[in-house]
């Protein structure tokens, strides 16, 4: 893909890129592995200053980062707002909780035959970060925060679609205080990065992205015994039991559902409904998604913006017409509309079996997937058949569904009554197909540092 700004709009190309030349991504990793080397001496004071004026820049920029994110992938511009505020308080998070979060971890010296023993955590070098356009600067931030904050050095390498994200990163980093080449954005191709990461320059690797691309990147990285983070496709399920309020709950599905244009690892995708609800589950469900307006994500009035790219549209129509030919009713959209971009309405379908493709996998656009079930424990045998497991959601008022919800479902996070959703405060990963490690939190900084053992012995 070429690295270029096209309108999900239009289709327009806005803006193109050039690939860095061989030369040029040899001068900066040259420049990240220099810059390692003297960035982790600087104290957790200076860099929580330089994130907190990172932050204060953002919160300026909000309008003009807000527009560029909504020109670049199509998000409307009241989320592409969300997703800066997201940032914000990121940073601010770490900037707040992260010295504490490096202080060293005091041992039982005396058991063990010390006079003192303790774990310090130390920064491990470059990291080099495979993001995703879907979020184009709050993937990223998740990772750069924590990261800085620790000492490290970031390599970023964005998706090729959103190239003047990529850039402002760089650049808010820079102009925030933080020292040249700490931060840097790669302008490659998805082909090159088996080289940077193969690099001795580079320590560790984080990617959020498709399954594909998780099991390229871990088989690298396992080659070179390297450090990686994986955060892969999610196909969430939504469970809504009859002692919920249907009212809200139906809220939050549809906004599950459609949040970002339907394009998150973590929407609601997978919707398992009681059957003593179910009708009136899915006559809300479908009402609710059918009012929402399809249109430019510039205007104010818009829930729904285009997909990202041309072939992300393809990838949706091919789910919907293939789940359509083996015998799924579409009980909303289904159909492209007519006109430029590459818009797809909100999709609504029940009938899913095992012979169809969107069962086993992860559609990345506004269509959902309908079931009713005669019990919490039919819900969860149909949510954990999946191979993803990243996040999932239970709407529920009886405490031992939740109990039983929470020891049960299959999932890196289980949230209740509740969209889930991602907090700087709070882990963030999954288990099986859907990555390893953990992002966010005091876990998403220590990923990536040396939990350095220290013992001193009894004074001679």
């Amino acid at each position: 893909m070429a690295i270029a700004t096209t309108s999900p709009v239009t289709g327009e190309v806005l803006r193109r890129f050039d690939e860095l030349t061989p030369e040029e991504l040899e001068d900066k990793l040259a420049r990240a592995a220099a810059a390692a080397a003297s960035y982790r001496l600087t104290s957790v004071e200076q860099r929580a200053e330089w994130l907190h004026h990172a932050a204060d820049r953002l919160e300026k920029e909000v309008e003009s980062v807000s527009a560029m994110i909504t020109t670049e992938m199509g998000k409307t511009f009241r989320a592409a707002e969300e997703e800066v505020a997201k940032c914000v308080r990121g940073l601010r998070f770490y900037a707040t909780e992260g010295p504490a979060f490096l202080r060293d971890l005091e041992g039982d010296g005396g058991g063990v035959g010390a006079k003192q023993t303790f774990v310090t955590y130390q920064p491990i070098g470059a990291v080099l970060a495979v993001m995703p356009w879907n979020l184009p600067l709050w993937q990223a931030m998740r990772f750069a925060a924590p990261a800085l904050m620790a000492g490290n050095v970031g390599l970023l390498k964005h998706a090729s679609n959103v190239p003047q994200c990529a850039m402002y990163l760089e650049e808010l980093f820079r102009d925030a205080g933080f020292p040249d080449d700490v931060f840097q954005t790669l302008l490659i191709s998805a082909g090159r990065v088996e080289q940077v990461l193969r690099d001795p320059r580079v320590a560790a690797a984080t990617l959020t992205g498709s399954e594909p691309a998780g099991r390229s990147v871990a088989t690298i990285a396992g080659d070179e015994i390297k450090k990686v983070v994986l955060e892969l496709g999610g196909s969430d399920p939504f469970i809504v039991m009859p002692s919920t309020n249907l009212e809200r709950a139906t809220d939050v599905a549809v906004k599950a559902r459609c949040l970002n244009n339907g394009q998150s690892c973590i929407n609601g995708k997978r919707f398992f409904v009681h059957e003593d609800i179910g009708d009136a589950f899915i006559e809300m469900f479908v009402a609710k998604m059918g009012a929402l307006v399809v249109g430019d994500p510039m205007d104010e009035g818009t829930d729904v913006g285009p997909l990202a790219t041309e072939s992300g549209r393809q990838d949706v129509e091919s789910y919907v017409d293939d789940a359509v030919a083996k015998g799924a009713t579409v009980l909303l959209g289904g159909e492209r509309p007519d006109g430029p971009g590459w818009f797809y309405p909100p999709t609504v379908l029940t009938g899913i079996t095992p012979e169809m493709r969107m069962y086993h996998e992860e559609v990345f656009g506004p269509v959902a997937q309908v079931w009713t079930v005669a019990s919490l424990e039919e819900a969860l045998r149909e949510a954990n058949g999946h191979p993803y497991g990243l996040g999932s959601n239970l709407w529920s008022e009886d405490e031992a569904e939740r109990e039983l919800f929470v020891r049960d479902v299959q999932s890196g996070m289980a949230f209740i009554n509740g969209n889930t959703t991602s907090y700087p405060e709070i882990p963030f990963g999954g288990v099986k197909r859907s990555g390893y490690g953990r992002e966010l939190s005091d876990l998403g900084m220590r990923e990536f540092m040396n939990a350095k053992t220290v013992w001193i012995g009894q004074d001679a």
